[in-house]
C-alpha cells in the first residue's frame, strides 16, 4: 500500500480554544487513511522582515522545512476584517521568500473557513484564494467549506456535537484527498 499524502495543517488562529483549531482536530479523525495530517504551527513566527534574510530566525527555517516536506496543505482560517488573520498572513510571506524559493509552490491545498457569524468566513475564504493564486497552490475548486454558526456546533470541551458538520467534514477530506493525488504522484511506501 502506498503510503499516505504528508498534508500540512495551517490554522490561522492562535487561540488556544479556537474553533478553527477544534475544527481542525475533527479533520484528523475524520480524514481518510491516505491523507496524513499533521497541524503545523504558526505563532512562534516573527514578522517576516526581508532584512532578516542573510540570517533568517530559526524558527522561520523549521517551519520552511516543515512545509518543504508536506505533500499538500490545508489551511483553516477564520475571518479578521473581511480577510485573513496577520499571523496566517505572515506565516504565507515567511514560507514564499527568499524570492524564487517559495515552499508554496504547486502544493496542492484547500482552504476551510470557520467563524461565529452567518457567512462562514466567507471573504477570509476567497481572499486567502487570492493569495494561493500568488503563491501558486492549486486550490480546490469544490467543495468549498465556509462554516458558520460554529459556536453553536461545539459542546463546551471543544468536541463537534453536529453529526452533519462531521458528515460534511467527512467528504469534504474525501474529495480533498482526490483532489491531491491529482497533483502528486503516489510513493512507494
Amino acid at each position: 500500500m502506498p503510503a499516505p499524502f504528508d498534508v500540512a495543517v495551517i490554522v490561522g488562529s492562535l487561540r488556544k480554544q479556537s474553533i478553527n483549531r477544534a475544527m481542525a482536530h475533527e479533520l484528523l479523525k475524520v480524514a481518510p487513511d491516505t491523507l496524513a495530517l499533521r497541524i503545523v504551527e504558526i505563532g512562534q513566527l516573527p514578522f517576516y522582515n526581508e532584512d532578516d534574510e542573510p540570517d533568517p530566525p530559526g524558527s522561520w527555517l523549521v517551519f520552511r522545512q516543515q512545509i518543504d516536506a508536506a505533500d499538500a496543505l490545508l489551511f483553516l482560517t477564520p475571518e479578521y476584517n473581511r480577510s485573513v488573520p496577520a499571523v496566517l498572513k505572515n506565516a504565507l510571506d515567511v514560507g514564499s521568500r527568499p524570492y524564487g524559493r517559495s515552499i508554496w509552490d504547486r502544493k496542492p491545498g484547500a482552504i476551510i473557513s470557520v467563524s461565529l457569524g452567518a457567512l462562514g468566513g466567507f471573504g477570509a475564504n476567497h481572499h486567502l484564494r487570492q493569495i494561493l493564486v500568488a503563491l501558486n497552490i492549486p486550490a480546490m475548486p469544490q467543495p468549498e467549506a465556509y462554516i458558520g454558526g460554529a459556536a453553536a456546533l461545539f459542546d463546551q470541551s471543544g468536541h463537534l456535537t453536529s453529526q452533519s458538520t462531521r458528515v460534511f467534514l467527512g467528504e469534504f477530506a474525501h474529495a480533498f484527498a482526490g483532489w491531491v493525488s491529482t497533483y502528486v504522484d503516489h510513493r512507494a511506501s
